[in-house]
């Protein structure tokens, strides 16, 4: 990658946003894709290409089905198009209905899948702790119309699953899991996807292990899996024989190797993750108003996310402009997952008071950065991005007042 030889100096004046020259010439993304080992993914590329065979249940797509059932310790996996339409056809398969309970600390699409289908998703609290849904919040949503919990397991750190296994069963609820984030993760040393009824994986590029684009529902029940299998393909049970309703749901050959060279790199992609949350740790752990989101190496996290809170007052600046701040610098890092769902269409206007009862949401959606990691990112990239970081913190309020004075300037035209 590109960039400006000088080291990023400490004055306000060495700053993009102040006029200086951006210190990456390239913009460095969040998630740009890890790739694995291109002569691997080559040879599988021409095999297919040889075979001719791209779609519909290949050997490509039963080798990756079978290789991420034998990791995560599940009996059935379905691999999918993407992790969206998994979840969608999860959700039908349960026969879910009415309510279900869900965080709006989360992807958009974790909503979605299920106001696709006519279900209303009740937003949840989250723990502002761990940012993933607060059980203690659960009972109060629940009504004779709920028949769903579904959790995510946000930055790959597992949810409270015995808590809400719990729940679920008291109240004769189906529990399912959005672990997009928690591919490789434990749970009380056990793999995530073999929790609730069904787990959803996501092996999208910004993912950590991808397969360009895919998803897949993971589970230990005979019976979903035969349903889930089904829906995916049209509901074909056999060359011409349709015995229920389904969509287009299956993955490419293509995306199948991908896959499979993707899994190949497993252990060295978490490796760089962890040593990239590491330097970050270790840069930014002693600045005013900036907390890191630690990860219990218990759970074997895969370090996907470098996840940062930024407390405005003791920071001096909000987190909107350290946002500004690296983005003029080419750092594109991201505000997830603001403004939470239920400020989004059609979220807000079915449910314009949501606001009120996710006060701990609505604190976490304006306060946490998630800054570039991944293999895309060196040992440099992280030294400069934490130096403008550090610059930004000791000149927060300067950086904020020429903010305000900019906001009052565009108020009295």
């Amino acid at each position: 990658m590109k960039d400006r030889c000088n080291p990023v100096g400490s004055g306000i004046g060495d700053l993009a946003f102040f006029g200086a020259r951006p210190a990456f010439e390239e913009a460095l993304h969040v998630g740009r894709p890890n790739i694995g080992k291109r002569a691997a993914l080559l040879v599988r590329i021409n095999k297919l290409l040889d075979n001719r065979w791209l779609t519909n249940d290949g050997t490509y797509v039963q080798e990756f089905e079978k290789r991420v059932a034998d990791f995560t310790g599940v009996k059935h996996c379905i691999a999918m198009c993407n992790a969206t339409v998994a979840l969608e056809v999860l959700i039908r398969a349960l026969d879910l209905k009415g309510e279900v309970i869900v965080p709006s600390f989360t992807f958009v699409a974790t909503a979605h899948a299920l106001q696709w289908q006519q279900i209303t998703p009740v937003f949840c609290d989250i723990d502002p702790r761990t940012h993933n849904i607060d059980p203690a919040r659960i009972e109060g949503l629940v009504t004779p119309r709920t028949t769903g919990i579904l959790g995510v397991h946000l930055w790959g750190r597992p949810c409270p699953i015995d808590e809400l296994q719990a729940i679920a069963d008291s109240n004769r609820l189906a529990l399912l899991f959005d672990a997009a984030h928690a591919f490789g993760c434990k749970y009380r040393a056990r793999n995530i996807g073999r929790f609730g009824r069904a787990e959803v994986l996501s092996f999208h590029a910004t993912k950590f292990i991808n397969a360009g684009e895919g998803g897949a529902v993971v589970t230990n029940d005979d019976a979903l899996a035969m349903r889930v299998r089904l829906m995916k393909n049209f509901g074909f049970s056999g060359y011409d024989e349709v015995v229920s309703i389904g969509t287009n749901g299956k993955m490419t050959e293509l995306s199948a190797a991908m896959g499979l060279t993707n899994l190949e790199s497993l252990e060295s992609f978490t490796q760089i993750n962890q040593e990239n949350f590491e330097a970050y740790s270790q840069a930014l752990g002693n600045l005013p108003g900036l907390s890191l989101i630690r990860y219990d190496k218990s759970a074997q996290p895969n370090y996907q996310y470098v996840v940062v809170e930024v407390d405005a007052a003791k920071a001096r600046l909000t987190r909107d402009e350290l946002l500004a701040v690296l983005h003029a610098e080419n750092v594109l890092a991201r505000r997830y997952f603001y403004p939470g769902v239920h400020r989004m269409e059609p979220y807000c206007s079915c449910f314009p008071e949501a606001s009120m009862v996710l006060p701990e949401t609505e604190a976490i959606a304006s306060r946490v950065l998630v800054l570039p990691t991944g293999t895309g990112v060196t040992s440099a990239d992280i030294e400069k991005i934490c130096a403008i970081i550090r610059v930004a913190i000791e000149q927060g309020a300067e950086i904020s007042k020429h903010f305000a004075d900019a906001m009052q300037s565009a108020g009295s035209e």
